[in-house]
C-alpha cells in the first residue's frame, strides 16, 4: 500500500468523457476500484454538470427543457462553466491539496466538444474556458470515442431522453469531430475504443491505467 506521502504527491485528477451511450458509468466504476486498489485511498467522485449542492441546481437548469422559456445555447454554455467553477474551486482542487485522487464523470472536453462543436460557441467557449480555469486541466483524460447513431442507441434503450440527448445526429457529430480533434492534439487525452465488447473498453482501459504513475 502507498504511504501518505507518497499519496500526497501523486494525488491526480483524471476524467472520463464520451459522448451519450458510450458506457461512461461502468468506465468510472472500473477506474474508482483501480484507483482505491492502487493507492488504498477511493477516490473523491464528480460529475459535471453538478458536484456541489449549488451546482446541482444549475445542473437541473441545462438538462430539464422548458417550452415556455428554452435555454438559449449562450445561457447554457454559462450555466455550465458557472457550475464547473463551483466544483472546481470548492471540490476538486481542495481535494487534490489534500492529496486525494480526483476521478471525474466529464470536465471542460465536454463544453468544447458539446457547446464549442456542437453548438458552433467556440470563440465563446475558448473566452469563457481560459477566464475561469487559467490553465487549470485533468492529468489524464479517457474519451470512449464512439459512433454517435450507436451512442444514442444505446442511451435510448436506458430510457427517456433528456434535452441534449434529443438533439440532431449532426449536432453529435460534430461535438464527435472536436473531442477527436483536441485528442490527438493533447498527449494527456486517450482514446478508447468504445465500441468493442465492455471486456475489451475494459482491458484498453486498464492498458492505460497501468502507465500512469502510482
Amino acid at each position: 500500500m502507498k504511504t501518505e506521502s507518497t499519496v500526497v504527491r501523486n494525488a491526480q485528477f483524471i476524467v472520463i468523457e464520451g459522448l451519450e451511450g458510450a458506457g461512461k458509468s461502468s468506465a468510472i466504476a472500473l477506474v474508482r476500484d483501480f484507483i482505491e486498489k492502487h493507492t488504498g485511498q477511493a477516490p473523491v467522485c464528480t460529475r459535471e454538470p453538478g458536484g456541489t449542492p449549488l451546482a446541482e441546481k444549475m445542473r437541473d437548469l441545462v438538462k430539464i427543457a422548458d417550452e415556455t422559456d428554452p435555454l438559449c445555447d449562450e445561457a447554457e454554455c454559462l450555466i455550465f462553466y458557472a457550475a464547473r467553477a463551483q466544483l472546481i474551486a470548492n471540490v476538486i482542487k481542495p481535494a487534490l491539496a489534500e492529496g486525494q485522487w480526483v476521478l471525474g464523470d466529464r470536465h471542460n472536453l465536454s463544453s468544447l466538444a458539446y457547446q464549442g462543436g456542437g453548438r458552433g460557441l467556440m470563440p465563446l467557449v475558448s473566452a469563457i474556458s481560459d477566464a475561469t480555469l487559467k490553465g487549470f486541466k485533468p492529468d489524464l483524460t479517457l474519451y470512449l470515442d464512439i459512433d454517435p447513431k450507436l451512442g444514442l442507441a444505446r442511451a435510448a434503450s436506458r430510457g427517456e431522453l433528456d434535452r441534449i440527448e434529443v438533439q440532431e445526429i449532426a449536432f453529435f457529430n460534430r461535438a464527435r469531430e472536436t473531442f477527436l480533434s483536441y485528442a490527438d492534439n493533447d498527449d494527456s487525452i486517450m482514446i478508447i475504443d468504445a465500441s468493442q465488447s465492455l471486456a475489451e473498453v475494459h482491458k484498453d482501459i486498464i492498458a492505460v491505467l497501468q502507465n500512469q504513475a502510482w
